[in-house]
């Protein structure tokens, strides 16, 4: 049971659930390293006790980790914790196509040609990486508020794969986008996802679902032999370009839809062009169904007596492709069992290997030492002697506790009670997590100090100053300068002026700014100020420079004000004092 407040794998605190499902519950969580939230997958029922599923799902989600695309969830981390398996992924601020399709009923030929234009262009990618997702369906895919879809689950699809016959609700489920050769247990390709998009770009734009039964395999029946309804029967105003888009998609023969999804893609980029739009209703190259009996007509004979009296037809099946028949059939059916007796051969070795062996080996658990705060080579010395294998790649995380290039955590986790000779991973500190500012001039002041305080920790001031540009309009509490320029490495905790415009006219700081004696005398005569000059004689300051000023730099400028600043002069020379006469001298004692 997974509750509020609790820690998966000692990094990612559970804050509330956002989703349950058959196969697993969907927790939003915020990651305690890198400081941001996620969306946390918990596989539940049977599933986490199934080890040959775990290991499926495990394998195929990492595999899926490698995707980035701008419209699939990416994947972060993958593991598990205390018999809890879980996938952490990114959180996605929405709700998903099925929540707006509830919601809406049906959408705008616009709207469902964008959704679907960045559905085939995310699965394009993904069968680029040779990864099919096999479960595609309205619940998999989110979609934000500014249009922009997510596709999901590619993990838990492709681990389903083998299973998913066996799971009622997830059947349920996603048979209504089922294609005909999955239905027929022929395994799955990159087509079955074009069929299954067809399937959803269908349901985009009628609000309905083409097939409809009481249970999974009747809906499954009709996947395999019902022709698609049509579009336009029900609505003249789609066109035959995007009918055909759909029809090609939903082919039941795997020979006549899309070669690929870029293809489907690219068939949407112009199918509202006018060329395109009254163009003719495709017609499939190869046949749909297969023919499983052949039959034959018997040629029309005349009788002895008739005048040209025509026999009735006799339509009769083929002996031999009777025989032939029965021979498939016969053959099907050993097959069959042959299969049968392997999966049982190879449920037994794997459930000897993995359940049996490990019950009645000698392999010790020891607990993983504490190394946090471990110079690394300490943290291995430490891990050899308690028995474990040490990774030879030492992985680095940020830390605003942990000094640089200490031990922050391993993995497995400290106190994990795990067997000897385990392969341990060391992550070591990179110190506090910095980041480059940027040029933020232009933008909302309050805006984007909420956003520097709350996800960067910077302590950010919000100051008046004059426009250098006095004869602009601004807008209030825009930003027009800042005291760190753009590229500036901060940390949290590190200080942020953003400078606003003053409607109002201060005092510059003279001395800073390098004002002279005749730029406050023309400040003076502006604003009609009663400025009194004083002389200072000095070597540090040019002549005519102000070296301080009476009024505070950044106070209001008040007509009839008074103002007193010192500037400086050159010091006058100082006359050599003129010697003394000489005295006589005095001879009258001789």
């Amino acid at each position: 049971m997974i509750t509020k407040g609790q820690k998966i794998n000692d990094r990612y605190e559970i804050i509330r659930s956002i989703g349950e499902g058959g196969m697993a519950n969907v927790y939003l969580g915020y990651d305690t390293i890198l400081d941001r939230n996620v969306a946390i997958k918990v596989l539940r029922g049977d599933l986490s006790n199934d080890e040959k599923f775990v290991r499926r799902f495990q394998r195929e989600a990492l595999s899926a980790s490698s995707l980035a695309h701008p419209n699939i969830v990416e994947m972060y981390d993958v593991g598990e914790d205390d018999g809890t398996y879980y996938i952490v992924m990114e959180y996605v601020e929405g709700k998903t196509l099925k929540q707006l399709l509830k919601k809406r009923g049906t959408l705008t030929l616009s709207e469902a040609i964008d959704i679907m234009s960045q559905l085939t262009d995310g699965m394009a990618h993904a069968h680029d990486s040779y990864i099919i997702h096999r479960d595609l369906k309205p619940q998999n895919i989110m979609i934000k508020d500014d249009g922009q879809i997510k596709i999901t689950d590619f993990g838990i699809a492709m681990a389903l794969n083998a299973t998913q016959l066996t799971q009622t609700n997830s059947v349920m489920g996603s048979v209504h986008y089922l294609p005909p050769e999955q239905a027929s247990g022929k395994g799955s390709t990159i087509k079955s996802d074009i069929y299954s998009m067809g399937i959803i770009f269908y349901e985009l734009l009628s609000g309905s679902l083409p097939f409809r039964g009481d249970n999974a395999v009747e809906i499954a029946l009709k996947h395999m032999r019902d022709p698609l309804p049509s579009l336009r029967a029900e609505n003249s105003a789609i066109p035959q370009s995007i009918e055909n888009i759909i029809k090609k998609a939903t082919a039941k023969n795997p020979k006549n839809r899309y070669d690929s999804a870029r293809e489907m893609h690219e068939d949407l980029l112009t199918a509202l062009n006018d060329e395109r739009m009254n163009e003719e209703e495709i017609q499939f190259k190869y046949p749909e169904h297969e023919e499983t009996k052949k039959v034959r007509k018997t040629e029309p004979t005349t009788t002895p007596e008739g005048e040209g009296e025509v026999k009735e037809e006799k339509v009769e099946q083929l002996e031999d492709e009777v025989t032939d028949e029965s021979k498939s059939e016969k053959r099907n059916k050993i097959l069959i069992i042959v299969l049968g007796v392997i999966f049982v051969i190879i449920l037994f070795v794997l459930a000897l290997v993995f359940l049996i062996l490990p019950k009645y080996s000698n392999g010790k658990t020891v607990k993983v030492p504490d190394c946090t705060g471990d110079k690394v080579s300490v943290c291995e010395e430490k891990l050899l002697a308690a028995g474990f294998e040490v990774s030879t790649k030492i992985k680095t995380v940020t830390s605003d506790t942990i000094d640089k290039n200490k031990v922050v955590k391993t993995d497995p986790s400290k106190g994990r009670s795990i067997k000897k000779g385990t392969k341990v991973t060391i992550y070591k500190s990179s110190g506090e997590e910095t980041f480059e500012l940027d040029d933020y001039t232009g933008q909302d002041s309050k805006t984007i100090k909420a956003v520097l305080e709350t996800k960067y920790g910077l302590v950010v001031t919000i100051e008046k100053k004059e426009p250098e540009d006095k004869t602009k309009e601004y807008e209030e509490d825009v930003i027009i300068g800042q005291s760190l320029a753009k590229g500036s490495e901060v940390k949290k905790g590190d200080s942020l002026i953003l400078y606003i415009p003053t409607d109002e006219k201060v005092f510059p700081d003279f001395v800073a700014e390098g004002y002279t004696k005749d730029d406050v005398d023309a400040l003076c005569k502006e604003y009609n100020l009663n400025c009194t000059f004083k002389e200072e004689q000095t070597e540090k300051y040019a002549e005519g420079k102000i070296i301080s000023q009476s009024r505070i730099a950044g106070s209001t400028i008040s007509r009839g004000s008074n103002l007193t600043v010192t500037y400086a002069i050159k010091p006058k020379p100082v006359p050599s004092p003129e010697p003394e006469p000489e005295t006589p001298e005095d001879n009258s004692g001789e």
